[in-house]
């Protein structure tokens, strides 16, 4: 590689991995890394845990530091020195020393930039004059948050937004004995998962305390930031204010130098991280990426793909072309005692694409249920119905959701289906699995509702199927049938089926449930192997309640019949 001058604003995950890599493949050229803030490289997913005293060092949240990585990789580092603008013909940018207010150019053969997305703050009246009110970037806002909280001990919290950082900052102010109240203005948390798996969740979030107002936003703030009104009029009075509503990409600077861009405001770039202007690239929270499933441009705001575009980026710059090959989004969150993981599209992605999918709920232990301490997860595999290729995963559980959702995006870069599912060889012993792991497992359920062996129906279907009078038939034992059941709904438990075929309709299908799906698949290989026309209830009674128990907590309505 030829000795050039290559300039990178912004460091952190993407800006700070680029530079390292650059230095790794070319002791020769000029690198100069500029950042706005104090610190280059921080770890800036552990800032909530800093807050609520799970990390309790500040320093262990620094990755590098400008001294140390300036004399291990040879780096021209400008800390606090901010990139006003890019002037393309020349090839320079000016930029401002922010100790000093001194502004001067500097010229670049290459330019990399990494400015990262900030905070969304909606217009809202009242914000400007909130001295409560906090956003979560980078370490000054947690250096003042954690100050505030501190210095003042509030006993009260809102915190606006329910995706990763709404969630995380819910539970660390929570375990410091904040109350917190959690306000979204979809009808669910983490808008990566569907409905239904969002629902666990926010029992679990109920349950220990948190209120949440969902599918009601924020109006305005008043009182400086001790009263918040909702979009429905109620007034919450609070301590403080945690802006959690998303973010935004920092393309200020591509906005004015004129360079292509696309979904929300995102720099544009091609597979090569590569801007409209070829002396110029983009990586990490501010680029539009390639979605891994459908190919189709999306912003998608995560570490993972930030680290690997500076890497790969380095690589292309350094006469080694290498792409990016698109964001497949595998996230996951703490969430007090559950871990919630997807990876791939959910199903509102799907729709809106007019995409066609078949889904499989299951929910195992997360480990052999004779050994202690196995927990109950549940998993949601969704596939094409054309050739079975995985299109995307959900896992929400107390142990283990990390574990399936890394297997099932690894089988979906690895181009599996979910015909190669139960053929995965995983690691079993008591402790950590079962001999067929639920990975192996969804991918029965997928194989046995392609064979047509297993026709299921959601539950979001049930309502439509009551008030038409279909035949809904619970197999569960006694007990549990008593203690509260779909309804309209029959009672035959498995046991006594083949003992009561002449009592089920032949000329209707039959709609069946049981706990959790495999006893309604049992039942429905008895009566399809007789005769009748069966679908069972994906997900079985225990998917069902707990996302029409949340819904009806939206439509204030009662789902079990006792």
């Amino acid at each position: 590689m030829e000795k050039q001058k290559i300039v990178i604003v912004g460091g952190v995950a993407g800006g700070a991995t680029a530079a390292a890599r650059l230095r790794r493949l070319n002791e020769n050229s000029y690198i100069v890394l500029l950042e706005r803030g104090e610190h280059i490289s921080f770890a800036n997913c552990g800032l909530p845990y800093y807050i609520g005293g799970s990390i309790e060092k500040r320093e262990k949240l620094l990755v590098q530091t400008v001294e140390g990585m300036s004399r291990r990789f040879r780096l021209d580092i400008r800390n606090l020195s901010e990139v006003l603008s890019i002037d393309r013909v020349a090839k320079t940018i000016r930029i401002r020393d922010l100790r000093t207010g001194k502004e001067y150019e500097e010229v670049y053969d290459v330019l990399l930039l990494s400015p990262g997305a900030k905070p969304f703050l909606p217009p809202i009246k009242g914000i400007a004059e909130a001295k409560n009110l906090f956003s979560l970037r980078n370490i000054p806002d947690t250096d003042k948050l954690k100050a505030y909280v501190e210095d003042f001990g509030p006993k009260s919290a809102v915190i606006i937004g329910g995706g990763f950082i709404g969630l995380e900052m819910t539970e660390n102010l929570h375990d410091l004995g904040i109350t917190v109240r959690l306000i979204e203005v979809s009808e669910q948390v983490m808008e990566a998962l569907d409905f239904e798996m969002a629902a666990i969740l926010q029992d679990h979030l109920r349950k220990k305390g948190v209120e949440l107002f969902l599918k009601n936003g924020l109006e305005r703030i008043e009182a400086e930031g001790q009263k918040v009104v909702l979009q429905n009029g109620e007034e919450l009075y609070t301590d403080m204010i945690i802006m959690a509503a998303g973010v935004q990409p920092e393309s200020k600077l591509a906005v004015e130098a004129g360079l292509e861009l696309g979904n929300r405001k995102s720099i544009r770039v091609n597979e090569y991280l590569q801007t409209s202007d070829p002396f110029i690239y983009a990586v990490g929270d501010a680029i539009e990426v390639k979605d891994y499933i459908s190919g189709q441009n999306c912003f998608v705001p995560l570490a993972w793909p930030a680290n690997r575009q500076g890497r790969i980026v380095a690589d292309t710059i350094s006469g080694k072309p290498t792409a990016y090959k698109g964001t497949l989004g595998t996230a996951i969150a703490k969430v007090f005692d559950l871990t919630a993981a997807t990876t791939g599209n959910n199903e509102k992605v799907l729709r809106r694409q007019g995409v066609a999918y078949e889904v499989a709920h299951i929910h195992p232990n997360s480990h052999a249920g004779y050994y202690p301490g196995a927990a109950p997860l549940a998993l949601k595999l969704i596939f094409s119905p054309e050739d079975g290729k995985i299109l995307g995963a959900q896992a929400v559980g107390a142990r283990g959701a990390d574990k399936r959702i890394d297997v099932l995006a690894t089988a979906i870069k690895g181009d599996l289906t979910i015909y190669d599912l139960p053929e995965l060889e995983l690691a079993y012993a008591p402790p950590f699995s079962s001999a067929k792991d639920p990975v192996n497992m969804l991918g029965y359920v997928a194989q046995n509702m392609q064979d047509g062996s297993l026709e299921t129906f959601q539950w979001y279907e049930v309502e439509k199927l009551q008030e038409s009078g279909a035949f809904i038939l619970d197999v569960r034992e006694n007990k549990e049938w008593e203690a509260g059941h779909i309804e309209g709904a029959v009672h035959f438990p498995l046991d006594e089926l083949r003992d009561r075929l002449q009592e089920f309709p032949t000329s209707e299908t039959i709609y069946l449930y049981c706990h959790a799906g495999l006893r309604g698949y049992l039942a429905t290989r008895i009566l399809q192997e007789n005769g009748f026309t069966v679908k069972n209830l994906d997900g079985g009674n225990k998917t069902y309640q707990v996302a029409v128990t949340e819904q009806s907590l939206l439509k204030n309505v009662v789902p079990m019949a006792f």
